[in-house]
């Protein structure tokens, strides 16, 4: 088949996948999902200067950036939950990083599942996609196939380890230990080893998802399987163990350090933060309001740049193979954040928050025949909207599902990327209260309230992303109309499910 007519046979492929549900197996395009820890938009193709992401940026170019797109929660295993079941935290009661899914919600369908249920799709899993540790174990049954795991938190120096010890966040990471974690020694916040990738976990999955395609490309031919793939990546999680030659890419005196440390001026107690997860690593202070040095300040966040770095290497080498293998014309590319990661603006290191830099996320898009080349939105995102959206694109059945399904397609929005599909974002962050956010175009409402008590008050944080993009100030006295009519955007939610609570069953037709 000559290169014109095989560009016009694909294309009519992907417009009958868009107006018929009934396209078969061997028709279907297939689907790379990849999923990247911790990462915020610090890439160049959202503008940041000092990234350095040819690849990331270079897929990008190939499809369509969200610019406004959020995670339900800040937090690594909700928000993948939200994720494979579009569906919100609060409507399924998972709200942590140990919530079991298959206890909770028993019968729900996953995204993968639901591929391989209406799509006849190949399901596989490699990485950290599922968050496995803290006590969860992953979900197997959302894969035709065993799961490719490797580690999250790595070291390769055994200074970094005390000689080699286990440390707190290893042990988190499997499932060791967990009831004395505080008696575990703190392993290095960085290390930067002059090792090939391929001694890193991500270098490791990013060389089986190589094999995977190759596997899945030759499947395909002899068996018309489409394959759904997940590949998920652990950098830029803490720590930031990454080959030498990425930390090089950057000059630390060049890194842009956090512009304000302070939290808002009059928000609640509880939606601050002081240390957290960062006081699990070496040598980050472990007192609550400890001050971190400038020279610290710069380590870790050049950490961050060199990790993300690592990973869009690793990336480029699984959308090379894609490329080179010829499944890009029929292949859709999602890549994906969990979460964004605050780097020491309003004090805050990780995640772990309702404010700006832990909710806000990349959110990639190629979908042959569908996405123009290049195209940016500005249309509000949530990681549930992934669901419906990968399942249209496809052309299976509008999803009927067991769980909640909270996300909307966004197809609409792919094709046009002046078309709205929704005019706000919505996540949540379950604290000593349980914290939950409007986010539209200029302003955020978070409303804190007790997990039982509905009658009881609330306090709200507003921010105006207009006028106050470092979230300087707390609003919500200041501007009671506009938390009014956010409030009543709010109130159309259904009520939240304390943590662990099953959802109510529900008929699936």
């Amino acid at each position: 088949m000559n290169s014109l007519r095989r560009v016009h046979f694909i294309l009519m492929t992907c417009l009958i996948l868009l107006l018929s549900g009934s396209a078969s197996a061997a028709e279907r395009p297939n689907v790379l999902l990849i999923l990247v820890d911790d990462l915020k938009p610090a890439l160049g193709c959202y503008g940041d200067p000092i990234a350095r992401t040819p690849n990331i940026d270079a897929l990008a170019a190939r499809g369509m950036r969200f610019e406004r797109a959020y995670c339900n929660q800040a937090v690594c295993a909700p928000s993948r939950f939200t994720l494979m079941l579009g569906a919100h935290s609060t409507s399924t009661g998972l709200y942590g990083l140990g919530s079991q899914l298959r206890e909770i919600v028993p019968d729900a369908v996953t995204l993968p599942q639901y591929f391989a249920q209406h799509g006849g799709y190949r399901t596989e899993s490699l990485g950290k996609v599922f968050h496995i540790g803290h006590g969860n174990h992953g979900d197997p049954a959302s894969f035709s196939v065993p799961h490719f795991h490797d580690k999250v938190i790595e070291y390769l120096d055994p200074a970094s380890t005390q000689g080699g010890k286990l440390t707190r966040e290893e042990a988190y990471f499997t499932n060791q230990h967990l009831d004395r974690i505080k008696s575990l020694p703190r392993g290095a916040a960085f290390e930067a080893p002059d090792v090939a990738d391929i001694k890193y976990a991500d270098g490791r999955v990013a060389a089986e998802t190589v094999k995977r395609l190759q596997a899945a490309h030759n499947r395909r031919k002899q068996e018309e399987t489409p394959f759904f793939i997940v590949a998920g990546f652990a950098r830029p999680h803490l720590p930031f163990s990454a080959p030498k030659k990425y930390w090089d890419l950057y000059d630390p005196s060049e890194l842009p350090l956090p512009e304000n440390e302070e939290l808002p001026a009059n928000a609640p107690k509880v939606a601050g933060k002081r240390g957290g997860e960062i006081t699990n690593y070496s040598p980050v202070p472990t007192e609550r309001n400890a001050r971190f040095s400038e020279d610290l300040k710069r380590q870790l966040i050049h950490g961050y740049y060199a990790s993300t770095s690592f990973v869009d290497a690793q990336i480029g080498k699984v959308l090379d193979e894609l490329k080179r293998l010829g499944l890009a014309e029929n292949t859709i590319v999602v890549l994906w954040g969990d979460h964004g990661f605050h780097l020491g603006d309003l004090g805050i290191w990780t995640k772990h928050t309702n404010y700006e830099q832990a909710n806000r996320i990349p959110i990639l898009i190629a979908a042959p025949g569908v996405t123009q080349p290049d195209s940016a939105t500005q249309q509000l995102a949530e990681s549930v909207d992934l669901f419906p959206t990968l399942a249209e694109l496809a052309g299976l059945p509008a999803p009927k599902v067991p769980q909640p399904l909270d996300g909307v397609s966004l197809v609409p929005v792919l094709k046009n990327p002046q078309a709205r599909v929704r005019n706000h974002a919505y996540h949540a962050y379950p604290k000593q209260k349980l914290g939950r956010a409007i986010r539209t175009e200029r302003y955020r409402l978070v409303e804190w309230k007790p997990y039982r008590n509905s009658n009881a008050p609330a306090e709200y944080e507003l921010y105006d992303y207009q006028t106050d993009p470092l979230e300087t100030r707390n609003l919500a006295r200041k501007q009671p109309a506009v938390v009014e009519s956010l409030k009543q955007i709010l109130a159309n939610y259904p009520e939240p499910l304390p943590r662990n609570a099953q959802p109510a069953k529900k008929t699936v037709q």
